[in-house]
């Protein structure tokens, strides 16, 4: 199957428990909140657990609705999103989008993360389909058995412990990155959806998609130390939540967390 490419001018982480714990009530009363930023005093609220630690293989897909080569990837996908060990997401980007189609889930803020990718990886170009794992390495979707491969490689992740309250992520321990790190939402649709396609190359076909990404947003930064952020409303209900902690650039993933 070959991939597609696109030419140039596109026509593509001292007491980790006590620092935990002032995220109790993160978003209860007494936080106090500037620029989305959060802090709190200790408190019985109940949160959920910390995640834990680098357990998450994290498998973004970049696809498009508008190209021949993706449906596979985005088969395998639906495979690896039923995996504990994996957070699968796949990000629709719209480079494919004037060639007879407009993918119903694209937006330029994922073509924009893969560009990132493109740079931190040392590609020549973005494509799809690709798969990025752990935001370290990079292999053509279609192939699961690469793909599996790069989960299996995955090691832990040496950024911080992410903890979710109710409207609300903490971020503690960890070691210190050389710069700091960005936090990023991600709101991901919980089941697959079936999109008929009536143009473009895939025209008549009905594709699968799993873990589509609807919200993309950036938190703020993580330097090492203890901080928190208030989660903005889903754009729609029912979206499942996810962080990762990221080093700029399209670097790669210190740590991730699903809710």
């Amino acid at each position: 199957m070959p991939v597609h490419r696109t030419a140039p001018r596109i026509h593509r982480r001292d007491d980790l428990g006590r620092r935990l714990a002032m995220f109790g009530s993160i978003a209860s009363v007494g936080a106090a909140i500037v620029g989305g930023v959060l802090t709190a005093a200790p408190s019985s609220a109940r949160t959920s657990e910390p995640a834990p630690a680098g357990q998450l293989s994290v498998v973004e897909l970049f696809t498009s609705q508008g190209c021949s080569s993706c449906p596979p990837a985005n088969a395998n996908l639906v495979r690896l999103a039923t995996r504990p060990d994996v957070l699968a997401l796949s990000f629709n980007v719209t480079y494919w989008d004037q060639l007879g189609w407009k993918d119903t889930f694209a937006q330029d803020a994922f073509t924009r993360r893969q560009r990132a990718y493109q740079r931190g990886l040392g590609n020549d170009n973005v494509w799809t389909p690709q798969v990025v794992v752990d935001g370290r390495a990079d292999v053509v979707g279609g192939r699961m058995a690469e793909i599996e491969a790069l989960i299996t490689q995955h090691r832990p992740f040496a950024g911080p412990t992410l903890r979710f309250g109710e409207s609300s992520v903490g971020l503690a321990g960890g070691t210190a990155p050389a710069h700091p790190a960005d936090v990023w939402l991600i709101r991901y649709e919980p089941r697959p959806i079936d999109v008929p396609v009536a143009r473009g190359e895939n025209g008549g076909r009905t594709l699968p998609h799993a873990a589509v990404v609807r919200d993309l947003v950036r938190l703020g930064t993580w330097d090492g130390r203890t901080v928190g952020y208030r989660l903005p409303a889903a754009s729609r209900q029912g979206l499942n939540t996810a962080v990762l902690v990221q080093a700029p650039g399209g670097g790669p993933i210190l740590a991730a967390a699903r809710s």
